[in-house]
């Protein structure tokens, strides 16, 4: 398994390649801003071919960069229905002062873009990505995991020590205490945590440590590999 990565633009966003091996197809997770030049510079240390770009969910941060990512490769865009508009009105994201900031950026979708749904399987460059819709911080945010791999892209959900903002349009907090209940403590201690923001973490981590996951706990089912 090849996973390499880099924070991206102001926000800086994790932006994820991820190929069974150096030489091999790839995915490509959440290009945000300014994110073209640090892809395209780990396509070719790795000689990857991308086969597609995963959103795990529409706000400008991580999905600043995806047509022009998308268009240069003629590849499609994955992301949930409910995050879609996001994708040609970054604005509606954003409340307030960073919402009219942003109000005048036009921002376009791919040629070709496709809807994730709950517990879809993707099968993309010799890959099989479990989608988990994990709504909280945005109405159509996911996280994908590698099951095989114990391996979860969180984007803002879960982060190492702390959580998404839920004060955003479309955020509610009782919703990412549900998410992060159903979605996240079920998993294996093991399970490597890759966020949109942030060093990398574990379950097993964040179920000992993170303040928010211990409020969640009592929504939890039964948790495995502990």
């Amino acid at each position: 398994m090849l996973i390499a990565g880099f924070p991206a633009g102001a926000f800086q966003t994790n932006c994820y390649v991820v190929a069974p091996a150096a030489g091999e197809e790839c995915v490509i997770v959440d290009p945000g801003q300014d994110a073209t030049e640090g892809v395209d510079e780990l396509l070719r240390e790795h000689r990857l071919k991308p086969v597609a770009v995963l959103l795990t969910h529409g706000h400008l941060d991580h999905v600043w960069s995806v047509a022009p990512v998308c268009g240069a490769r003629d590849v499609p865009a994955w992301i949930h229905p409910d995050d879609r508009h996001l994708l040609s009105d970054p604005a509606a994201g954003w409340s307030g002062p960073t919402g009219a900031m942003f109000a005048g950026l036009e921002l376009s979708e791919p040629d070709d873009v496709r809807e994730l749904s709950d517990g879809a399987v993707l099968t993309l460059a010799g890959l099989e990505l479990t989608v988990d819709h994990t709504p909280g911080h945005t109405r159509g945010s996911v996280s994908f995991r590698l099951p095989e791999d114990e391996i979860m892209f969180s984007g803002d959900l879960l982060f190492a020590g702390s959580i998404g903002r839920t004060d955003l349009p479309g955020g509610d907090y009782a919703t990412i205490l549900s998410s992060l209940a159903t979605k996240c403590l079920p998993l294996p201690d093991d399970t490597v945590v890759l966020p949109g923001h942030g060093p990398q973490t574990t379950i097993g981590r964040e179920r000992a440590s993170n303040p928010y996951l211990k409020e969640a706990a009592p929504q939890a089912g039964p948790t495995r590999g502990i």
